[in-house]
């Protein structure tokens, strides 16, 4: 029984690991003239904007056309980090759950 319950407690840990390792992702993207700088969590939601001097000259249009396409690229960036954070726990996870106790 002690060693069902190690193992439901590794489990839990595991779990806990995975969920404070997708709430730390947070992915930044500049852009290719360095005036915008976006930063989104991994649920994609922009939690940073930095505008630097000059991207008000870029008008309100291309201005609002940048901050768009860097935001949208540091979203892309961050699903694809936390797709990868998602793969290795469930590889490791599943490695947990197919292991067995001693005695079965």
């Amino acid at each position: 029984m002690d060693e069902l319950e190690a193992r439901a407690a590794r489990q839990l840990d595991g779990l806990r690991s995975f969920q404070e390792n997708l709430e730390a992702i947070t992915v930044a993207v500049t852009s290719a003239d360095g005036l915008v700088t976006a930063e989104v969590d991994a649920k994609g939601a922009l939690i940073d904007l930095r505008l630097e001097r000059g991207a008000n000259e870029l008008g309100a249009a291309r201005l609002g056309e940048q901050i768009v396409a860097t935001s949208a690229l540091a979203a892309q960036r961050v699903y694809a980090r936390v797709a990868a954070v998602t793969e290795d726990f469930n590889e490791s996870f599943g490695d947990m759950l197919g292991a067995r106790p001693a005695g079965e």
